[in-house]
């Protein structure tokens, strides 16, 4: 970052290079639309309509577009001018509560992340986030200086089915519906833009977003439910059709249950779900399964203990410490296995908490071998809520509460997933490198530490050795198109994030944004197109009927992905281990 100005002359200049680039960036977004508007009707390729309808309303999203020149950049700087007339009349409108709100987490944040107040609507999204179940677009946001930042998708969700939005752009605007005007989030609080992008089902927002690559899209969604089947454990049989055996497949997006009555969990649960998964799949004789934890943010620490039970005879799990030193110990005492063969987890950046809970125990345990695209998101840590209003014993107005960290995890190794997270056995590329995304990246997170390890014992029946498998994977890694693309594109991605410096002459910046634009059609990862990789036979049980849209659409993706095809190949190499 550039150090502050010196001067209110040198401030002054940042302010129009600023302002000049950001012109620079309305005109082009104006004029891509026209060129996009000369051009033949889209088509509908995935033929559910959704497609042409969202571009007609990025498109109507800026308006009346001007016909020349000189007057796109008269109406570029008159919409700038009025998206910073919104910036500055909402800086001076403060919510009561939020100057107490700013100074508490302020205090709050330079000793730990993870510990801050919620205001009483933040302990509402608290309590949505832990159930799953919300009207929105699937995107979890978070602040990233003047402006609210993508930080991961909801898999099965509007913006992870549609695929425009990623984890890493910065939410310029919002719009509502086909007509609604743009609203300039830059120093927006996270809660106000939450409240502007969630609405119900099957309305449309539009959002204005910039990229790692510093373009500017337009992007409509259309809202839905995200309590989805997607949302939830799914199962499923991957069968290449060579005469290989079938491998189990179990996609985990979450540690899901309601919390919301008295504490206690209601209704569907994830350790209800997996159990019923890995019995179906044991009854059909699969030679593997592989665990799917890509983007589980975590949830309640009960469920990973349960979920790691389902693979172990019986033994500890977690040991949480408190900040006193003491110590205790989560424990799977039921010696029931559900699933007794060959295990494979997948993880990535974005799988934290409990999910590295689950990932490093079975890790530790020698029950199974991880797989991912990155060292997991480090969240390392246990966090309470203290109720104020009951503290302060029925105030006039709700008050909130307080998220504290009292209690950091750690492995039955002995080592903390904290800061580190749970390192994979098989590493395969990362296509999301470039994202700055886990605990080493926020500011006074807990450092790593580690106890003596607890009394385990691992388990006696791996016929597989790690170097072999990870040799015979980067093999294959060698020799697949599109995980050769996925490095490629990170590593430009990565580089233009470190390229800060802009050229403000028109010529040289469209220049530079074409070239770019070009280097990332190259590398493009369309794999979703690509032909079948196995065929996915969906698991019909309690909760996910195979014959339901959204199932349809699980697994044609499921059957397309190359991470979890070369996670079915390790998994099948472990089965066939002597």
């Amino acid at each position: 970052k550039r150090p502050w100005a010196k001067t209110e002359a040198e401030l002054a200049d940042r302010w129009r290079k600023s302002l000049k680039l950001q012109v620079l960036q309305r005109v082009a977004l104006m004029e891509d639309i026209l060129a996009a508007a000369d051009k033949a009707q889209p088509v509908d390729s995935d033929g559910d309509g959704d497609t042409d309808k969202d571009d007609e309303i990025a498109a109507k999203r800026l308006g009346e577009i001007p016909k020349t020149p000189e007057e796109r950049e008269r109406k570029a700087r008159e919409d700038l001018a009025k998206s910073f007339a919104g910036r500055f009349k909402r800086l001076a409108q403060v919510d009561p509560l939020e100057p107490a709100e700013m100074f508490l987490n302020s205090v709050t944040e330079a000793y730990d992340p993870h510990t801050q107040y919620l205001a009483p609507a933040d302990k509402e999204d608290f309590d949505i986030a832990m159930s799953g179940s919300l009207e929105g677009i699937g995107a979890l946001l978070v602040e990233d200086d003047h402006y609210i930042r993508v930080q991961e998708l909801v898999p099965g969700g509007p913006s992870w089915r549609q695929g425009k939005l990623q984890a890493g752009d910065l939410i310029l605007a919002v719009a509502q519906g086909k007509d609604g005007e743009p609203v300039d989030v830059a120093d927006m609080r996270i809660k106000e833009v939450v409240k502007m992008i969630r609405g119900p089902k099957g309305t449309v927002v539009t959002l204005t977003v910039k990229k790692p690559d510093d373009t500017i899209q337009v992007i409509s969604i259309t809202r839905d439910v995200i309590e989805i089947e997607a949302a939830y454990a799914r199962g499923a049989v991957l069968d290449r059709g060579d005469g290989s055996p079938p491998i189990g497949y179990i996609a985990l997006p979450s540690f899901y249950g309601d919390t919301r009555r008295g504490g206690t969990v209601t209704g569907r649960n994830a350790p209800d779900d997996v159990r019923a998964l890995l019995r179906e799949l044991s009854a059909r004789k699969v030679a593997a399964v592989v665990l799917d934890l890509r983007g589980n943010g975590g949830g309640l620490l009960d469920h990973a203990r349960d979920i790691t039970g389902m693979f172990i005879r019986t033994g500890p799990v977690v040991a949480t410490r408190y900040g006193n030193g003491s110590t205790q110990v989560l424990t799977d005492d039921d010696p029931d296995i559900a699933y007794a063969g060959p295990v494979v987890v997948m993880v990535d950046r974005f799988s934290a908490s409990a999910s590295e809970i689950l990932a490093g125990a079975l890790q530790d345990y020698g029950r199974a071998v991880v797989v991912g695209t990155s060292a997991t998101h480090g969240k390392g840590t246990v966090q309470v809520l203290i109720d104020l209003d009951r503290v302060a014993g029925r105030p006039r107005a709700p008050l909130g509460v307080v998220k504290l960290t009292i209690q950091q995890f750690f492995r039955v190794n002995g080592e903390s997933t904290q800061l580190r997270g749970v390192v994979p056995d098989i590493a395969l590329p990362d296509p999301a490198a470039y994202v700055k995304s886990g605990e080493r990246f926020l500011d006074h997170a807990i450092p790593w530490s580690r106890i003596d390890a607890l009394d385990y014992r691992r388990w006696t029946g791996a016929r597989w050795q790690i170097d072999r498998l990870r040799a015979a994977s980067e093999a294959r890694q060698a020799n697949e198109p599109v995980f050769a693309k996925v490095v490629e594109r990170a590593a430009y991605l990565k580089q233009r994030l470190e390229q800060t410096r802009m050229p403000l002459q028109r010529d040289k910046w469209l220049a530079r944004r074409a070239a770019d634009k070009a280097k990332l059609d190259d590398v493009d990862l369309d794999w979703t197109k690509g032909p079948a990789r196995f065929t996915v036979t969906v698991i019909d049980y309690a909760h996910t009927p195979g014959s339901s849209e959204a199932a349809a659409e699980w697994r044609d993706n499921a059957a397309r992905d190359p991470w979890l095809d070369e996670a079915a190949r390790i998994a099948a190499d472990m089965a066939a281990a002597k």
